[in-house]
């Protein structure tokens, strides 16, 4: 289930991943790069062309056939500043899933999208509104899979987050396609489960 399968990681680099949680603790950045390296490690043995990354803010980039050897050169080369424009870069990265299938170029198992984020975007409709019309475009569940690792402990972008994992189908999504995990839930779990739960929600 877990090969043969694409992985794309998007990073939340907005102005708030520069708070750290506890006092003289890690900043947020500092533990989305430790998650992001576990996770890069992970995909690249069933993905072994490595993976894409795309880190944003108000804009976005997007890095390809990254590997986890990679992962810190992309740290060094962002800082956490700017907005949350979560729907944007969602946008980008679903309607790119959707073009490589149209052309034949996606993986037998669809692809998996895990957003690594403290959790408040600028817009929660435009972000639920992303979500709902790439479900409308899937012709299988399990083929496109979104999981949202929360970092930080913002109590209101946990709930945010519970209504994309849990809501999304009385909304009008045709799958229920995302599921949401938190640090804590991480810490419990092996990788291979949390890449697991994101296809098996």
């Amino acid at each position: 289930m877990l090969e043969n399968r694409d992985y794309t990681l998007i990073i939340d680099k907005s102005g708030s991943m520069a708070t750290p949680d506890q006092k003289g603790g890690r900043t947020r950045w500092v533990t989305a790069q430790e998650s992001t390296f576990a996770l890069a490690s992970k995909c690249e043995q069933f993905d072994p062309d490595g993976i894409t990354v795309y880190v944003f803010s108000g804009r976005f980039k997007r890095y390809e056939n990254v590997t986890s050897s990679k992962v810190s050169q992309i740290f060094q080369e962002n800082d956490p500043a700017g907005s949350t424009d979560l729907a944007g870069v969602l946008k980008h990265a679903t309607d790119n899933y959707f073009q490589r299938k149209a052309a034949g170029q996606t993986k037998p198992n669809g692809e998996t999208i895990l957003v690594v984020t403290d959790g408040e975007p600028d817009d929660r409709k435009a972000v639920m509104k992303v979500i709902i019309e790439a479900s409308r475009r899937m012709d299988r569940d399990e083929e496109l899979a979104i999981s949202f690792i929360q970092v930080g402990t913002d109590q209101q972008a946990t709930r945010f987050l519970k209504v994309l994992d849990d809501e999304l189908q009385s909304a009008g999504a045709k799958f229920d396609i995302c599921d949401t995990l938190t640090m804590e839930d991480m810490e419990d779990m092996s990788l291979s489960e949390v890449l697991l739960n994101a296809i098996n929600d």
